[in-house]
């Protein structure tokens, strides 16, 4: 088990409703980051990320209008606030805080 990271337009994550990020617009931002590699063998337009990370392979991963990380270090989640300000979107954990930059410690809840 593990905590998930989102980058969502939702207010929730977790809500159905909501505007979601398509699949074809997460398509055209990986096709234009190329710090971004997508597998080509995932159903969920999975990528990995060439950045310095803890881990040894960083990826991302889209699925159900939202895309998410597993327990993202602090490069993971600057790159996931650096690609929903792209997309016009949030970055939000698991709890719903939502995070202003890539530190741990650096996020509110929106009332």
């Amino acid at each position: 088990m593990g905590y998930d990271v989102h980058i969502t337009r939702k207010k929730l994550w977790w809500n159905e409703d909501g505007p979601v990020i398509t699949a074809e617009e997460w398509l055209r931002y990986v096709a234009s980051d190329p710090q971004l590699r997508l597998d080509p063998t995932s159903e969920r337009h999975s990528v990995t990320i060439n950045i310095q990370s803890d881990f040894p392979d960083p990826w991302l991963e889209w699925f159900d209008g939202d895309i998410y990380s597993k327990n993202p270090d602090e490069a993971i989640r600057g790159k996931m606030i650096q690609i929903a300000t792209a997309l016009g979107a949030k970055v939000q954990g698991d709890d719903g805080e939502i995070y202003r930059s890539g530190k741990a410690d650096d996020y509110y809840y929106d009332e």
